[in-house]
């Protein structure tokens, strides 16, 4: 498998968000989970240190997508796209049932902070969610990772996300929430 795309500036990542699923041979998929309730299905990609979170509801499917430059997306389906510049909040109601919310922020660290924070995600995912490190890829003694937390609830899927880039001592956070009415 490819590696992943890990030493890029955190300004050069885009959020995307699409009405419409993504074929999976658009991404170097390094871990996934599928999620099934009775209102929707829900598929999650870790790329790299970036990811995909698809939501199936009864008439629709919501793809958010973060990815790196120079990855081949679609057009079509295409609902809002923009740059990790700082905090930023978006919030999406559709009218086929289902809306959409994110907040996320971009978090400069100590080296300690981001060994800390690696050790305690990498802990909690032993439960819950799903985590993958990259050691090959360590900065000094720092090693990229993304931690992916999820909460299925009958009508809803909450995402929070952790991708650590060890080059620039930084991890983004992202929270999103997807809601079928």
């Amino acid at each position: 498998m490819e590696l992943p795309q890990i030493n890029v500036a955190i300004e050069e990542l885009t959020f995307h968000l699409f009405q419409r699923p993504l074929h999976p041979e658009l991404f170097n998929i390094y871990a996934k989970r599928e999620i099934k309730t009775d209102k929707y299905e829900a598929l999650i990609w870790v790329t790299g240190c970036t990811h995909v979170v698809s939501v199936f509801g009864p008439d629709m499917c919501l793809s958010e997508v973060v990815s790196g430059p120079g990855q081949m997306l679609p057009q079509r389906g295409l609902v809002e796209r923009f740059h990790f510049r700082g905090p930023r909040s978006h919030k999406c109601t559709l009218s086929r049932g289902m809306s959409y919310m994110t907040d996320f922020q971009i978090e400069k660290m100590s080296s300690n902070l981001y060994r800390q924070s690696h050790i305690d995600l990498e802990r909690f995912a032993r439960n819950r969610g799903i985590f993958v490190n990259y050691p090959d890829m360590k900065v000094g003694n720092l090693e990229p990772f993304c931690y992916i937390d999820f909460e299925a609830r009958q009508g809803e899927l909450h995402i929070h996300s952790f991708s650590a880039y060890p080059d620039q001592v930084s991890m983004i956070k992202t929270q999103s929430l997807f809601e079928l009415h």
